[in-house]
């Protein structure tokens, strides 16, 4: 009778440990930036997710029809790019760029490496540097994984019991559905995007454009801000998801003040060639 007692005494013990053990993983992963769950083929996945939620609203992401040439100028870029040695990822992430017709200024990356561009942006800015900053910038939110990153600190407990107990085989497609109401998954935060301004300028280091492009683009932002006396509305997706805090634009100006020898912010613009692309892009509709 002792025995069944220890007995029924320790079956109650060892959930309790397992779930103490859990919620001690998961404090551990939420202190830790760099903790990610996920493994690439998970970013993968999720990035695949992503993209089948993307198509199946065209209403939201009018995607680019046609006009094959714009699109192969981007993802020409974008292969320039990550043809740098700081790209860890390029033979583990298939790497996709694609064009959303829309005067909405931004851009964005879903895990596993699936670059969005929206027309909006590419009117926006004026030279090739410019566009290729904030492509390399968008990698860089791939390559270091920050949406699984902040999926791992958001979901902690729960996403780590159904992955120990091999838990529901459609979890990605439904972290996926429920990120994707509000777009919820662009929120970077400021870390994210200082990380990913840095990694900019180290990957554009090794191409033909200066490797400062990105702050054109933080100028041109700032312009308008004053010229406009406030933060006009097609920007307003672009700074809901990319913050642009003063102290960013300072770390990168600091960061290309280390390249030496210092690279020449008039030359690797390649305007001429731009202003010929952009007068190929079609009206949003």
């Amino acid at each position: 009778m002792k025995f069944l007692k220890n007995e029924v005494r320790y079956k109650g013990f060892y959930p309790f440990i397992f779930l103490i053990t859990l919620l001690i993983i998961s404090a551990l992963i939420q202190s830790c930036e760099q903790s990610n769950i996920f493994s690439d083929k998970d970013d993968v996945e999720l990035g695949q997710e992503f993209d089948k939620e993307i198509k199946a609203n065209p209403k939201q992401f009018p995607m680019l029809e046609g006009h094959q040439d714009i699109k192969d100028y981007v993802t020409g870029m974008g292969k320039e790019i990550l043809n740098s040695p700081k790209i860890i990822k390029r033979n583990i992430y298939p790497y996709n760029f694609q064009i959303i017709n829309d005067t909405i200024i931004n851009a964005f990356c879903t895990p596993g490496g699936f670059v969005y561009v929206y027309t909006g942006l590419m009117k926006f800015v004026d030279n090739e540097a410019t566009l290729a900053g904030v492509v390399g910038h968008e990698i860089a939110h791939a390559e270091r994984r920050h949406v699984t990153q902040r999926l791992t600190a958001y979901y902690g407990v729960s996403v780590l019991l159904s992955f120990i107990l091999g838990g529901n085989p459609s979890l990605l497609a439904e972290i996926a559905a429920n990120l994707f109401v509000g777009l919820a998954f662009l929120k970077n935060s400021r870390d994210d995007e200082t990380e990913a301004d840095y990694y900019s300028i180290q990957y554009l280091k090794s191409t033909k454009w200066y490797p400062g492009g990105i702050t054109f683009f933080f100028d041109k932002i700032k312009e308008e801000q004053r010229l406009k006396g406030n933060t006009p509305g097609d920007l307003d997706r672009l700074l809901s998801t990319h913050p642009l805090p003063n102290d960013r634009i300072k770390f990168v100006n600091k960061e290309l003040s280390k390249i030496k020898p210092k690279p020449d912010p008039t030359k690797g613009l390649f305007t001429d060639e731009y202003q010929a692309m952009k007068q190929k892009l079609p009206k949003a509709r």
